[in-house]
């Protein structure tokens, strides 16, 4: 019997400016803190016996999770696409566009299709990668659309489709 994770569909390679940038400085960020990490395990193993040492056992925690953080990222980078233009046909959804929806009852919401490495849900930015932007994806405002949810079908319309936003 195997031990190993099923395998995980890839992602889509594709990525708005921002969130290149975003990732970037992230990388830039951790490699300054990995240094400071660093300097402080070091200063921990100093102190002698490791095994009921908490700080220098914290530490290497911690730079495990930089360095696993910094691998992931050295490895992402190069394959992103950074998707910077309008469509040519910007009334139909595409990357990067922020769609408005109605649902059955009439309310309102509103989400922006972004790469996989920059999804936010606290935003609504979904992923181009999920069910519901892929359901999405080169329809053009006034189409109804049917999404599967966690809590079952639902039908939505299609109100708007724009490609800027005043937070970009």
């Amino acid at each position: 019997m195997s031990h190993q994770r099923p395998r995980t569909p890839p992602r889509s390679p594709y990525i708005t400016r921002t969130g290149w940038e975003a990732l970037n400085a992230e990388q830039e960020t951790l490699w300054t803190k990995r240094r400071e990490v660093v300097r402080h395990l070091a200063a921990a193993a100093a102190e002698g016996d490791r095994s009921e040492n908490a700080e220098y056992i914290y530490r290497k925690k911690q730079l495990r999770e930089i360095d696993r953080r910094i691998r992931y990222l050295q490895k992402r980078l190069p394959d992103l696409k950074v998707v910077d233009g309008l469509p040519e046909g910007a009334d139909q959804v595409f990357f990067g566009a922020w769609v408005t929806l109605e649902d059955p009852e009439g309310r309102l919401n509103i989400y922006r299709i972004v790469g996989a490495d920059e999804f936010d849900p606290g935003n609504n930015w979904i992923s181009v990668d999920s069910p519901m932007a892929r359901a999405l994806l080169k329809r053009r405002t006034g189409d109804e659309v049917s999404v599967e949810t966690p809590g079952g079908r639902i039908e939505l319309l299609i109100l708007e489709v724009r490609y800027s936003h005043g937070e970009d």
